[in-house]
């Protein structure tokens, strides 16, 4: 794991032990780069960094979580899907239910209520208005506090109705100033409210499960698990809407396609399933408590072991001091729901699993369930639900049974541990042994390599002793060629002294240039005449010197004499000298000539004739 992908896993964590979000289902890819969009708006460079940021900033949470839970929605999304949802589905959940029986829907992910809206619109117009207040009950989800906020409020642009057709615009919104509100006798058939689909209990007995484009950010396990609640809500005979980018085409066993061009599928029902529906069951009459029933009550009370019962109507009956204290349940939650309890989904889903007890008249285990505490540690729990059934074979209830085995799996864990360390020792010590023979062969070789070498070593000194005369030869030799050196530099120093004794005692200036008009010489002459030092111009372009002298016009004398060609060698300027007096120079031109005969130059003599 790269040290980005650490730093990843330890932001997924600290949002989940200390704001309770589970991105864990989530596409790693897609929410890494959403996680990274809000860090480049912040300028935070690093995971861990942007840990530190949100420690001490607690308002980023909302912004993140903006940023992650993307609320893209709006009404009547892919039209067409819509216009056959309206046409071919609606009226056949119409058609399927008797007099007064209540139509149920749930908009799963609903975002700011766009789609909740939508439609709730479209069965207002099959059943009509009095029937759709009467029977529809819409339930709205999302994770999102800020856009369920929105979505109460059931207020919206001008920009954001204009998909709503006309005539369903002037019908279900009333307008309020800029504003264009959903119409309120119909709004209390719309509930919203907050719910995580990855792990709370899903919404039970409806007609139709709206969720577009919300499962295409989960991984697949997730998706999975989030379609067999999907399965378990709907009723036998219901539909589920989704997205275009979603397809279930791996789940053909759960739902099978209606229209799927529109991804309007239709649930598969399982053999031998069972729906049973969950209500309050009255409370037993009072009377007084016999001894045997109190000496079982202070039994299961004191019993090691967490345990609760749960009633055929799925009330929460029993639920011993154990139990009471590992999932913080009170009295007052015996005789509720068992749905309504987090211990219902949390630290397992227990409901699928009282399914699975009915059906199949047995004990159901599920094993190594971990549970995360308040404090970050892990506790392992085993999870055992037995049914209980009268004489007549009736389910009376299940007894749920929650057994501590993290010390177990600390103990197999540590075993496990040691295993693998006894393992590796093992495997190194072999290593190490057969390291240590091929060491000692190496040794051998080593050894006899060592002995030849010395050899070839005596051999190489008597050849360093050869060369070390060889260079001592050569040596003397450098010393003869470096004093003639030395010679020849003197009376190439007494040459150039020479020349310039020579041009110091001219009477005009001179200027030598090479064959691409760059000065090599410039006499004091030139200096007093022109105002410009000879290491000032040494090196440039003759014709590029700011001088008083208008070089541009030597050009051609300079060509010529370059060339050999008959063209006058001489040319008289007017010309401003380094006083600002006015004069006319005299220029002549004379070819620079190498030992070889070739011009490698010219001459110019410069004269203040007036």
């Amino acid at each position: 794991m790269s040290a980005d992908d650490a730093g990843f896993e330890r932001l997924l964590e600290y949002l989940k032990r200390n704001r309770g979000f589970d991105f864990g289902g989530y596409k790693k890819p897609g929410l890494m780069r959403r996680v990274e969009r809000r860090m480049q708006a912040l300028g935070v460079r690093g995971f861990d960094a942007y840990l530190d940021h949100l420690e001490v900033h607690p308002g980023e949470f909302a912004e993140l979580f903006d940023s992650i839970l993307i609320n893209v929605t709006s009404f009547f999304r892919d039209e067409a899907a819509w216009q056959h949802l309206a046409a071919e589905v609606l009226p056949a959940i119409g058609a399927a239910k008797a007099a007064g029986e209540p139509v149920r829907v749930w908009s799963a992910g609903c975002a700011s209520g766009e789609e909740a809206y939508s439609i709730a619109m479209l069965l207002a117009e099959a059943l009509g208005a009095e029937a759709f207040a009467e029977h529809v009950k819409i339930y709205a989800t999302d994770l999102d506090d800020e856009a369920l906020a929105r979505a109460r409020a059931s207020a919206y642009s001008a920009r954001e109705v204009e998909s709503v057709p006309p005539e369903l615009r002037s019908r279900y919104f009333q307008q309020q100033g800029a504003r264009y509100v959903f119409r309120g006798d119909l709004r209390r058939a719309v509930i919203f409210g907050r719910h995580d689909m990855m792990s709370d209990a899903p919404i039970g007995g409806l007609d139709l499960i709206l969720c577009r484009n919300a499962l295409m950010y989960f991984n697949a396990d997730v998706q999975g698990r989030i379609l067999q609640r999907f399965h378990f809500a709907l009723h036998d005979g219901g539909y589920l809407f989704l997205g275009k980018a979603e397809m279930l085409l791996t789940r053909g066993a759960l739902f099978q396609p209606i229209d799927l061009k529109s991804r309007i599928f239709l649930k598969v029902a399982q053999p031998g399933e069972t729906r049973r529906r969950l209500a309050v069951a009255p409370p037993p009459p009072a009377g007084p408590a016999k001894r045997e029933d109190r000496l079982l009550d202070v039994s299961g009370e004191e019993a090691p072991v967490a345990r609760i019962v749960v009633d055929e109507n799925g009330v929460l009956a029993l639920a011993n001091q154990r139990a009471r204290v590992l999932f913080k349940l009170d009295t007052g939650d015996v005789g509720r729901l068992l749905q309504d309890l987090e211990i219902s989904y949390r630290p397992a889903e227990l409901r699928s699993l009282i399914e699975k007890a009915y059906a199949e008249h047995r004990p159901i285990a599920q094993t190594n369930v971990e549970r995360r505490l308040e404090d970050g540690s892990a506790q392992v729990l085993d999870i055992l639900v037995a049914p209980v059934f009268d004489d007549k074979g009736a389910a009376l209830g299940v007894s749920i049974t929650f057994l501590d085995v993290s010390y177990v799996q600390e103990l197999k864990d540590e075993l496990r541990r040691s295993r693998e360390d006894l393992q590796t020792t093992n495997e190194e010590l072999q290593s190490s042994n057969e390291e240590l023979e091929t060491t000692n062969e190496e040794l051998q070789s080593s050894n006899e390599e060592l002995e030849t070498t010395n050899e070839e070593l005596q051999s190489t000194n008597e050849e360093l002793e050869t060369m070390n005369e060889e260079l001592q030869s050569t040596n003397e030799e450098l010393q003869t060629l470096n004093e003639q050196l030395r010679q020849r530099t003197d009376e190439a120093g007494r040459l150039s002294a020479f020349l310039e004794s020579v041009l110091a005692g001219l009477g005009a200036g001179a200027a030598v240039l090479d064959a691409n008009y760059n000065v090599l010489v410039w006499n004091h002459r030139a200096e007093d005449l022109w105002g410009m030092r000879a290491d000032e111009v040494r090196g440039k372009s003759f014709l590029a010197l700011d001088i008083g002298l208008p070089v541009g016009e030597l050009r051609p004398l300079i060509r010529a004499g370059l060339a050999g060609d008959d063209a006058p060698t001489e040319l008289t300027l007017p010309a401003v000298n380094r006083r600002g007096k006015h004069i006319q120079c005299r220029v002549g031109c004379t070819p620079l000539v190498s030992a070889l005969g070739k011009r490698d130059g010219v001459i110019l003599m410069m004269v203040e004739v007036g």
